[in-house]
């Protein structure tokens, strides 16, 4: 799994159980910068 599916993957999850980015940070001990990140495979920034 390259790093575009694995966002495409949290995003769609995250969103099945109709969490926001900030939900699911705080949920998970990071910021919601980091999910977003995640998200849009910018892993690397």
């Amino acid at each position: 799994m390259n790093q575009q599916e694995t966002g495409r993957f949290i995003a769609e999850k995250r969103r099945a159980k109709n969490l926001t980015q900030e939900q699911l940070a705080e949920m998970i001990g990071v910021s919601n910068k980091t999910v977003s990140k995640w998200e849009t495979g910018g892993y690397n920034t």
